[in-house]
C-alpha cells in the first residue's frame, strides 16, 4: 500500500499550501546548487497536480522529472526530498539529523555540505539573508582573504562563493584599443587625406593646405563563449557572475552559453541587477548541467555568429574543460576557423587546477594547437589574470 505522508504537518490538498511547499522545496534546491528557473518550478506544480500527492513516491517521481537533468544531481535531490517533504516543520533540526549518516566519500561529503548550507540558510530566514557573508568577512584576516582568492570554486563554502562573487563583479578588462579600418582627422604629419587636400583647394586656388589624417582606435569587441555542461557546473555558475560584470562595464560584449546547443544570452547580462540577469538567463538555457558537444556548438557559432561578432580584432574567451561527449568529431575544423577569425583565443580550463594534469583527453587535443593563451579558471585569483592575459601579443602562450 502507498505510504501516505502530511506536508507542513496538513494533507496537501486540505492546507491549500501545496505549491507553496513545492516553491519552497525548489529554493532550496537552488540554493544547493541546481539550476532551476521558474519555468521549471511552474511545470513542478503542475505536474503534481496532475499526479496527485497520495503517496511519496508519486510526489518523488513528478519532482525528480522536473528538477533532476542528471544522474549526479540524484543524490542531492533524494536528501533534499526526504528530509524536506517528511515534515518541513524540521528544517531546523535538518543538519543534526544529516551529520550521523555521511559517508565518507569526497563526493558525496560536498553534495551534503551543500545542502546543509542551503537547509541551515532556510532555517534562518529570519534573520538577515547576508549575516553569514558579513560575519565571515570580518573574521577574515589579510592572510585569509589571500589564501580565499587562490581556493578552488568547488571547495568554497556557500558564504565564500558570495563573497568571492562580489570579487568577480569588481574585475574589469582593460583591453587594449585596436586600429579600425576608419579614419579620423590628425594634426600629427602621418598620412596625406587627399579628399579633405582637394576639397580645400577648390576654396584656394593659391595655396593647397595639407591636411592629415589617422586610424580610429576603438576597444575591440570580447567575445565569451562558456561551457555550462554538468562538468562545469560550479565553474560556470561562478563565471556568469563574472560575464555579467563585464557587459556592464565596457561595450561590445557578446556572451554564449553552450552544453548540447549554443544560446546567446547577452541581452540578458546587459541589466544592471546582477539576480535578474542570471534569472533570465537561466530560464532562456535548456541545457543546463547536461552533455557537452563542444564541436557541434563551435560549427553553430562559426555559422551563424560568427560573421556578425568577430570583426576588428575581437578576442575570443572559451571556458570548458574539452572533455567533449562528441568525441571531437569536427571540433579540430572548427577550432581552426574560431582561431583564424579572431585576434586573440584564450582557453580558460578549470582541470588546469590540478598539478599532474596532462592533455590526454581527445577534444583537448584537437583544441590545443589553435589557441594562444591555456590558462585555469577555478579560482578568484585565475581570473583575474586575464587583463594581463589579454593584453599579451598573439604569440602562441602554453
Amino acid at each position: 500500500m502507498a505510504e501516505s505522508f502530511a506536508v507542513s504537518g496538513e494533507s496537501p490538498a486540505l492546507s491549500g499550501r501545496l505549491a507553496d511547499n513545492v516553491l519552497l522545496f525548489a529554493r532550496l534546491l537552488r540554493a544547493a546548487g541546481l539550476q532551476l528557473g521558474t519555468g521549471k518550478i511552474l511545470d513542478a506544480i503542475e505536474a503534481v497536480n496532475l499526479v496527485g500527492v497520495e503517496s511519496q513516491r508519486d510526489l518523488h517521481i513528478a519532482l525528480l522529472s522536473q528538477f533532476v537533468t542528471r544522474h549526479e544531481q540524484t543524490p542531492l535531490f533524494d536528501q533534499a526530498f526526504y528530509l524536506f517533504w517528511r515534515n518541513p516543520r524540521l528544517m531546523e533540526k535538518l543538519m543534526g539529523a544529516m551529520l550521523p549518516t555521511l559517508r565518507t566519500e569526497k563526493d558525496q561529503e560536498q553534495v551534503l555540505r551543500r545542502l546543509g548550507e542551503a537547509l541551515s540558510k532556510d532555517s534562518e530566514a529570519q534573520s538577515d539573508p547576508q549575516e553569514q557573508e558579513v560575519e565571515l568577512q570580518a573574521n577574515l584576516s589579510f592572510s585569509d582573504w589571500e589564501i580565499l582568492q587562490s581556493k578552488d570554486f568547488e571547495q568554497m563554502s556557500e558564504a565564500e562563493l558570495q563573497i568571492a562573487r562580489n570579487m568577480l563583479q569588481k574585475l574589469k578588462l582593460p583591453v587594449p584599443d585596436v586600429r579600425s579600418r576608419r579614419f579620423q582627422a590628425s594634426n600629427q604629419q602621418a598620412r596625406i587625406d587627399m579628399r579633405k587636400t582637394l576639397q580645400q583647394s577648390l576654396r584656394n586656388s593659391a595655396t593647397i593646405p595639407l591636411h592629415f589624417k589617422r586610424n580610429r582606435v576603438r576597444p575591440p569587441a570580447i567575445v565569451v563563449l562558456c561551457d555550462i555542461s554538468g562538468s562545469m557546473a560550479q565553474y560556470s555558475r561562478m563565471f556568469l557572475h563574472f560575464m555579467h560584470a563585464i557587459s556592464n562595464h565596457r561595450d561590445r560584449v557578446h556572451s554564449f552559453v553552450f552544453g548540447t546547443r549554443l544560446t546567446n544570452i547577452s541581452r540578458y547580462l546587459r541589466n544592471k541587477d546582477v539576480d535578474i540577469a542570471l534569472e533570465a538567463t537561466s530560464c532562456a538555457v535548456e541545457d543546463w548541467s547536461g552533455g557537452t558537444r563542444i564541436g557541434l556548438c563551435l560549427e553553430q557559432f562559426n555559422r551563424l555568429w560568427s560573421r556578425r561578432v568577430l570583426s576588428q580584432g575581437a578576442v575570443v574567451i572559451l571556458l570548458t574543460d574539452g572533455l567533449d561527449r562528441g568525441e571531437g568529431d569536427g571540433l579540430q575544423k572548427q577550432m581552426d576557423r574560431l582561431s583564424k577569425s579572431c585576434r586573440q583565443l584564450i582557453w580558460l580550463n578549470p582541470l588546469l587546477r590540478y598539478d599532474k594534469f596532462e592533455p590526454k583527453a581527445q577534444g583537448i587535443q584537437s583544441m590545443l594547437p589553435y589557441v594562444d593563451v591555456f590558462r585555469s579558471a577555478h579560482s578568484v585569483n585565475s581570473l583575474a589574470e586575464l587583463p594581463h592575459l589579454l593584453s599579451q601579443s598573439r604569440k602562441r602562450v602554453a
